[in-house]
């Protein structure tokens, strides 16, 4: 049973690793590096120096930490965008698919 503080359906994961973010909606398909704070079945936070517009949709590659671990391919939609301080932004990502 979920506490009162914990609405989610699903728990998420502390990660703090490095990722490569590329914008769909991009005709360059440009490679952004952004640090993935937090993972879970539906979603992920994303730390980045530069916006991405809501509603954005975006492909997230997480690389493995180890031979055993796949990498992660996602691709989800800019659901949230908090600015933290100069050039330090939050994403909320919903993820729609993983590859």
């Amino acid at each position: 049973m979920k506490s009162f503080n914990d609405k989610r359906n699903f728990y998420r994961m502390m990660l703090n690793r490095e990722v490569v973010v590329t914008v769909i909606d991009d005709e360059a398909n440009a490679n952004i590096a952004a640090t993935c704070r937090d993972l879970s079945a539906t979603g992920m936070a994303l730390e980045m120096e530069q916006p991405i517009e809501l509603g954005t949709h975006i492909r997230i590659k997480v690389d493995s930490s180890g031979e055993q671990i796949q990498a992660l391919d996602a691709r989800g939609k800019v659901v949230r965008l908090e600015e933290e301080s100069d050039n330090c932004y939050l994403l909320g990502i919903a993820i729609e698919e993983i590859d």
